[in-house]
């Protein structure tokens, strides 16, 4: 099991979650060894898993949603008795505590690593919930030579079922090695994976499907590769009842991963009032006319998916700040839904023209910040070698002007803790993709939080002025940038790495 193994060309970037693998197959001892792997629907998991189980010959399960206990018994027995080459019918297991038992035997006499995927673990656990407990028994013999060793993968979509696992009293707390959680793609690699040549269209599809790289496969028609072809691309991929990735369906398919979420039209209403600005419990509650104690329970079941993420503020210790974070749900609530009767009656044309300024301010806009925000974390060290450390926002009281400052984008300097009382802080920036280039009066009101910052305490004085901007600059911010130490301007291209950082100089 200490070979190496080559990424298959197939599985585009997951470098890092490919060497992880690796390692935990790589792995001398003969004891059993788990391995969790989760992540949202359409982000690759079954993809990766299935390139790591035939580049090692090792055994492939996968669960199935509506398949009762007994069906998903003999199926699993068949697949194992076909991995051992015994003919069908002749091996019988009535049993769950047996098939994990009888799998390792199998995969340990088999050539290669003895490696097992079960995938879509969740499936398997609403009917049959003793699985864990099994697993966790097998482990344990196994660390004492009664039992045979291998590696087991246990992999699912649904995100709060799968980080359970592993949590409180569980059975498998403290037995798994890794807890790998795959992501979608990040912006750069979303490009590549659909082959989109110009950023302002990459960016604008990654606004409204994100990263997740099993949706190219269903998107209708040619990719889009010119801002003229992106509106019928939308309205043809989510605004059409009869695709597969018409949004409404999708979002659907989504909440129904989580078997808490029962209630679906609170979960909507909820989602809705936050793509629509309601950044707090409180109010949420406010807009569904409900109390901030029962808005509480549904976003932490929100966040746990994934669909919501909480920020806090980097300065100071405050309720964080929610927002939707899965594109294609806050497409579904901002567009489809407040014009579902249109859509359904194929008029996607009109409902696209009239979302235009929704799309805007609440879709384009937001992803812009976002993005800026994730060029910091990944990017920039690489790309301007400037020293940073946390990232994220804030908001800054200004007592003269009786007003608050909201930061897009703050980075504080390595080692320091967020809502230190004096943080230095290593940049501030803006992040705007309104029509408007960006010039010297958006420089001067950073200059102005700059000083804001100093005032309250906080060690802003080597702190970079970052402009974000999806529409270009004025000469006269890019003449100061020329001139200036401490100003960045990133526009589209640089963002994207196909053209430099401005300024630094």
């Amino acid at each position: 099991m200490g070979e190496q193994l080559t990424k298959p060309g197939r599985l585009l970037d997951r470098d890092h979650e490919w060497a992880l693998l690796n390692g935990f197959l790589a792995d001398p001892a003969p004891e059993l060894r788990l391995a969790i792997v989760s992540g949202r629907r359409r982000n690759g998991k079954s993809f990766l898993l299935e390139a790591l189980t035939e580049a090692v010959g090792g055994l492939y399960l996968t669960a199935v949603q509506e398949e009762g206990r007994v069906p998903a018994l003999h199926r699993f027995t068949e697949a194992i008795a076909a991995h051992a080459g015994v003919r069908p019918g002749a091996m019988r297991l009535d049993d769950w505590r047996d098939v994990p038992t009888a799998a390792l035997e199998v995969v340990n006499r088999a050539p290669g690593a003895p490696l097992i995927v079960i995938d879509e673990l969740p499936y398997l656990l609403q009917h049959s919930p003793e699985i864990p407990g099994f697993l966790q028994l097998l482990y344990d013999q196994s660390q004492s030579g009664k039992a045979p060793g291998g590696r087991i993968v246990l992999c699912g979509s649904a995100m709060s079922v799968m980080s359970e696992l592993l949590s409180g009293t569980k059975p498998l707390r403290g037995r798994a090695v890794l807890d790998l959680r795959l992501p979608a793609f990040d912006y750069r690699t979303a490009r590549t994976h659909w082959g989109i040549e110009d950023p302002a269209v990459a960016l604008q599809v990654d606004a409204v499907l994100g990263g997740a790289p099993g949706y190219r496969p269903l998107a209708a028609g040619p990719t889009p590769q010119s801002e003229a072809e992106f509106p019928p691309w939308v309205e043809r991929t989510l605004l059409d009842p009869g695709r597969a990735l018409y949004s409404r369906v999708e979002a659907e398919y989504l909440l129904r991963e989580d078997p808490r979420i029962t209630h679906r039209t609170l979960y909507y209403d909820v989602l809705s009032a936050v793509a629509r600005g309601a950044s707090t419990p409180a109010k949420v509650g406010s807009v569904l006319e409900r109390s901030r104690s029962a808005m509480v329970a549904p976003l932490e079941v929100l966040e746990s998916t994934g669909y919501v993420r909480k920020e806090q503020d980097l300065l100071k210790a405050r309720h964080p700040v929610i927002s939707v974070a899965d594109p294609v749900i806050r497409f579904n609530q901002l567009i489809t839904l407040p014009m579902v009767d249109l859509v359904e009656r194929r008029r996607g044309t009109q409902v696209w023209q009239s979302s235009r300024p929704t799309y805007h301010s609440k879709i384009l806009g937001p992803h812009f910040e976002e993005t800026a925000r994730e060029w910091v974390r990944s990017f920039a060290i690489d790309e301007t070698g400037l020293s940073l450390g946390a990232v994220g926002a804030a908001e800054i009281a200004d007592p003269a002007a009786r007003t608050k400052h909201e930061i897009d984008l703050l980075a504080m300097a390595p080692g320091e803790r967020p809502q230190s009382p004096r943080a230095a802080i290593s940049l501030i920036g803006e992040a705007k993709a309104t029509v408007q280039p960006r010039g010297l009066k958006d420089l001067e009101r950073l200059e102005h939080i700059r000083a804001l910052l100093a005032d309250q305490g906080h060690r802003p004085d080597d702190a970079v002025l970052a402009l974000f901007s999806l529409h270009g600059f004025h000469p006269d911010v890019i003449d100061a940038a020329g001139r200036r130490h401490d100003v960045l301007l990133v526009d589209l291209a640089a963002l994207y790495g196909d053209g430099p950082v401005r300024g630094l100089t």
